[in-house]
């Protein structure tokens, strides 16, 4: 499991993850002979907490986030929980002008569907991480003063190449518009490192998101996929509609406990797709089994 790292925080500053670099291997020739089978752009961010080694693909690209972005707004709607400006436990009302078109995933508005129900912050942290609730997401969004109050959060924190812009509400129905919250695999990257080792959220809010990122439901086929079973990942998923056999983002990142105890955070985003599902969350398990494989083996 995760351990707050203290001792080795002062090692990870040595090394700053500002922008990957492709290292003398042939990983980053391995995660493009397996990104032609997405037939679309692919993105890969992989850094080695422990030692700094770190190299990629496509890493400083930009691609939609899609619902990746909800773990950058809930390091947002934690910070003001930390600052006393809100609570785990206090109820939120939650209307229903908050809840997203059908065709998004929102488990909390198919629950209630007539809305005017109170959900405490906690809960909705829960729905927005681990289920992936766009609705949850933009109530959170509403609490804590909109999408620039979370872009200015992430860029506070010195993650410059990430964009968050527009709710769940009008990203869902308008597919073009996805664009407008993109990130580059070095910046969803670099934030995961910065959520780990920087210390930025109390111990409390930290293990209470790091628990989420855990235990999160979507994408079991894709990171996860090709791991030995029981291998801990903390990760975020997103996934965009498809319209006419074109998938705009396809994404899964996190941090991967390898059996030596390192950690292995790691981002993989694919943008503008024409493969199946099954071929590009196979892109991404592949991509994750490789990295693996080069830090195991």
């Amino acid at each position: 499991m995760f351990m707050r790292p203290f001792a080795r925080l002062a090692i990870m500053l040595i090394c700053p993850l500002m922008s990957i670099a492709q290292t003398k291997n042939t990983v980053p020739l391995q995660f493009a002979a397996i990104s032609e089978a997405a037939k679309g752009k692919v993105g890969v961010s992989v850094y080695l907490l422990e030692t700094g080694q770190r190299f990629g693909y496509n890493s400083i690209r930009q691609f939609p986030m899609q619902s990746v972005y909800k773990f950058p707004i809930a390091m947002a709607v934690l910070q003001q929980v930390d600052k006393g400006k809100l609570k785990l436990d206090q109820p939120i009302r939650v209307l229903p002008s908050d809840y997203i078109p059908q065709q998004g995933i929102s488990p909390l508005r198919d629950k209630y569907p007539a809305g005017n129900v109170d959900i405490s912050v906690a809960e909705l942290l829960r729905y927005n991480v681990a289920e992936s609730d766009g609705s949850a997401c933009d109530v959170l969004l509403r609490i804590i003063g909109g999408t620039k109050v979370a872009n200015q959060y992430v860029h506070n924190l010195g993650i410059k190449d990430m964009s968050i812009a527009l709710p769940e509400k009008i990203q869902v129905p308008n597919e073009p518009m996805q664009y407008q919250n993109w990130s580059t695999p070095d910046a969803m990257t670099a934030l995961f490192k910065k959520f780990y080792t920087g210390h930025v959220l109390s111990d409390s809010s930290y293990n209470f998101l790091l628990d989420l990122l855990v235990n999160s439901g979507p994408g079991a086929k894709r990171l996860k996929a090709q791991l030995p079973k029981g291998t801990v990942v903390a990760h975020k998923t997103g996934t965009s509609g498809t319209q006419n056999g074109l998938t705009r983002a396809t994404n899964d990142a996190g941090i991967i406990t390898l059996p030596n105890g390192q950690h292995l955070i790691i981002s993989v985003f694919i943008r503008d797709s024409y493969a199946d599902q099954e071929t590009r969350e196979k892109t991404i398990a592949d991509i994750g089994k490789a990295a693996w494989d080069h830090f195991v083996h």
